[in-house]
């Protein structure tokens, strides 16, 4: 008898197991309907990017990494910091105290830009030093100076000059294109105005009516502030003050804290900090005197998980696709910071693979989220919704489907591998289908870095060895069975799968 209790335990308990086991295999089913109706899906997410600050521009590695990311992307514009520091020479005076100004390397930064059919997102900072009320230098390796104007009116003459300059040099019609952000993150400690939002709007007003006084055609926005602060006040001052408004700015982080985004302690996911901060500002302008002002996220990153580095592995490309659902129809543009590792912030990069921002690492070697927003800017420019959390259908010019799917998993958790059956309706039975993947088994030149040895310094060769896995195609070309096909992800995995028009 008790022999008999404990085999039938055991069968009990293989039967749990297996059955546990064949529910986490089963997949995830969806559904698509390819002849449901879609809606406009501009590619917000890629048109602008942030980069390290003006100067660099003029470095061939610097110019060399845009026209790559150019390449897998419908980059169209870039922000950055510094175009008024010293180091960029346009701001003297003369013994008597006079302006002086000198655009020259303006010129060759924004021709350059230009040159490789980008436009500038123009920041407009830091402060001159000979115009600085007083010197207060930033902690950033390049100590710029972010004090306010000592004179108004010279800063009033400043900004009126560079704008007619850049018009007399670029044409109305081009620099109208442009946009106009004045300052950075001025709640935090890139402004020393005191109190700080009050001078703020101080220059914010003189800044914006100088340029509106060269051309009303020019585009003007701000507050350019770091975590979604300020934008209910900043509107409400420039209609109080009838101070012109093209745009509004903000920035924030998938690491931000919940407390600086929202001024709550909930417990809100990293993965979901971004979007609902967006959601925040966006709902503040459409309850706004000023409804209808474009929302330009001026900065971003997914989370970094601090000593993981996970800007430099294959979570971006999860993280990302995920942020674009989340974000899609909240805002009009996302520049994702940055799209290069040549960037000192903290002085000049050490190594590759160092926990950066970009989307190419020092030496110009393709990071895994290369790999992950070529294949994102596959997707159509038409929307089908679809209820899933991990999937984006759309629909391009052609008719054709581009499906996006991903595993996203948090890098300091452990995850499992997904399975997703993909249902179609409205296409042919036994279609034919590609699927394109990055992951930790394709595009993943981090893990070949790891594998060659991690060198400090890279010869041109090992460079090119990286780039080429960055660059192999992944496309398998399948049949749908009965109408339907299924796929795995791995963790962190994305795919892209795309259907002809029938």
């Amino acid at each position: 008898m008790k022999l008999s209790r404990f085999v039938v335990g055991i069968l009990i308990a293989l039967a749990f197991f297996n059955g546990a086991s064949l529910a986490q295999t089963q997949p995830e089913k969806v559904v698509i309907n390819a002849q449901l109706p879609g809606r406009p899906f501009p590619h917000f997410w890629e048109q602008t990017f942030g980069s390290g600050r003006a100067i660099l521009t003029l470095r061939e590695s610097y110019r060399n990494d845009l026209v790559e990311v150019k390449k897998v992307t419908e980059f169209s514009y870039v922000r950055f910091h510094n175009i008024l520091h010293d180091e960029v020479g346009v701001y003297d005076e003369d013994e008597q105290g006079h302006p002086i100004y000198n655009f020259s390397y303006v010129d060759q930064i924004y021709d350059g830009l230009l040159k490789n059919g980008v436009r500038p997102f123009v920041e407009i900072s830091f402060m001159p030093k000979k115009l600085a009320l007083r010197q207060d230098v930033h902690p950033f390796w390049y100590k710029q100076i972010v004090s306010p104007p000592k004179d108004y009116k010279k800063w009033d003459d400043l900004i009126r000059a560079l704008g007619q300059h850049l018009v007399d040099r670029y044409g109305l019609d081009e620099v109208a294109q442009w946009y106009f952000e004045v300052w950075n993150e001025p709640n935090i400690d890139f402004w020393t105005g005191d109190p700080k939002q009050e001078t703020y709007f101080e220059l914010y007003d003189h800044t914006a009516l100088a340029l509106k006084s060269v051309s009303q055609r020019l585009r003007v926005g701000g507050p350019a502030t770091s975590s979604a602060h300020w934008v209910d006040a900043f509107i409400r001052h420039a209609v109080a003050q009838n101070v012109p408004t093209d745009f509004i700015s903000s920035h924030g982080y998938a690491d931000d804290t919940v407390q600086d985004l929202f001024g709550t302690s909930e417990d809100i996911p990293m993965d979901r900090r971004v979007c609902l901060a967006i959601k925040k500002v966006h709902d503040q302008i459409a309850a706004s005197p000023r409804p209808g002002l474009p929302l330009m996220w001026t900065e971003w990153n997914v989370a970094s998980f601090g000593p993981l580095q996970s800007r430099d592995t294959d979570y971006v490309g999860a993280a990302l696709a995920d942020d674009i659902r989340q974000c899609d129809g909240l805002v009009t543009m996302m520049s994702f910071w940055t799209f290069s590792d040549v960037f000192e912030e903290n002085g000049p990069g050490r190594e590759p693979f160092n926990g950066s921002f970009g989307l190419i690492a020092l030496g110009g070697i393709k990071k895994p989220s290369y790999s992950q927003f070529a294949l994102l800017h596959k997707l159509g420019h038409e929307r089908i919704l679809q209820d899933s959390s991990n999937i984006l259908v759309t629909r391009r010019g052609d008719g054709s489907l581009a499906i996006a799917a991903w595993n996203l998993v948090d890098p300091d958790t452990k995850g499992d591998a997904l399975r997703i059956e993909f249902e179609f309706q409205g296409v042919p039975r036994d279609s034919r289908v590609t699927v394109s993947r990055a992951d930790s088994e394709h595009g993943n030149t981090l893990a070949a870095y790891k594998n060659m040895g991690a060198p400090r310094y890279p010869t041109e060769a090992q460079i090119q060895d990286l780039n080429r896995v960055a660059e192999k195609s992944s496309v398998q070309n399948l049949r749908l069975s009965k109408g339907s096909i299924t796929l795995q992800l791995p963790v962190n995995g994305l795919l892209l799968l795309e259907v002809p028009k029938k």
